[in-house]
């Protein structure tokens, strides 16, 4: 536990920027599986929509600081070639 002033306000700080990120992952994952869930039941209608979803997740993710901009750049190559190889 800290004892200091300034390191208390660290700690209310660093549970808030935790919150937010936990968010932006979570629903960035969720945005993915969703794709994923679209190609598989090969609906290509939904999987676009879902692929658009998750594009803009990535995006904001990527904003925020949450993840690199490499991983959004491999995650959206590989979403988006799983939908147009649909048929």
């Amino acid at each position: 536990m800290p004892n200091m002033k300034n390191a208390k306000k660290a700690v209310k700080t660093q549970e808030k920027k935790n919150k937010r990120n936990n968010d932006y992952k979570a629903s960035m994952k969720t945005a993915i599986k969703n794709v994923e869930k679209a190609v598989f039941a090969k609906d290509k209608e939904k999987a676009t929509e879902a692929l658009k979803i998750a594009i803009k997740r990535l995006d904001k993710a990527c904003a925020a600081g949450v993840i690199t901009s490499n991983f959004v750049a491999r995650n959206k190559s590989r979403l988006t070639i799983k939908v147009n190889e649909m048929k």
